[in-house]
């Protein structure tokens, strides 16, 4: 597989927020052998899908070769060793439950891969629906 440009999406809104993005940045540049070819800026932006703390949001871009699926386990597993322990709910209607967290990693888009399984989408099904997204995006 030839490298391909990955974008991810980081939030926090729990504890020291700016040392959970930079955290999670030295976790992903490890993982990714330091092949980190931009980032936004950080910005603070209001809990989206439920009352919570104001959370702070960034995009950084790598360049990577790895499976789409082995790319989820990577953020999963910084999410985990970070100290996120929440599992995904659902409301009866079927939308997500959202809670606050230490940290998030989102796979918004990787090159031109389409997926679309139960446990990945891409591109990420709410990346059009959060103007904060559009924003960081611009950044680039």
């Amino acid at each position: 597989m030839r490298q391909e440009e990955l974008v991810l999406l980081l939030g926090t809104n729990l504890g020291d927020r700016e040392e959970n993005i930079r955290r999670a940045l030295e976790a992903l540049d490890k993982a990714f052998g330091g092949r980190r070819v931009k980032i936004s800026d950080i910005i603070e932006t209001e809990a989206c899908g439920f009352d919570g703390p104001p959370f702070l949001n960034a995009v950084v871009v790598y360049r990577s070769a790895r499976k789409p699926e082995n790319v989820l386990k990577i953020c999963k597993q910084i999410e985990r060793s970070m100290g996120r322990t929440d599992t995904p709910e659902y409301a009866p209607d079927g939308s997500r439950i959202y809670h606050n967290r230490i940290i998030d990693i989102d796979i918004l888009f990787y090159g031109e891969h389409s997926v679309s399984t139960p446990q990945l989408s891409i591109p990420h099904p709410q990346v059009h629906s959060r103007p904060f997204v559009k924003q960081l995006l611009e950044m680039l």
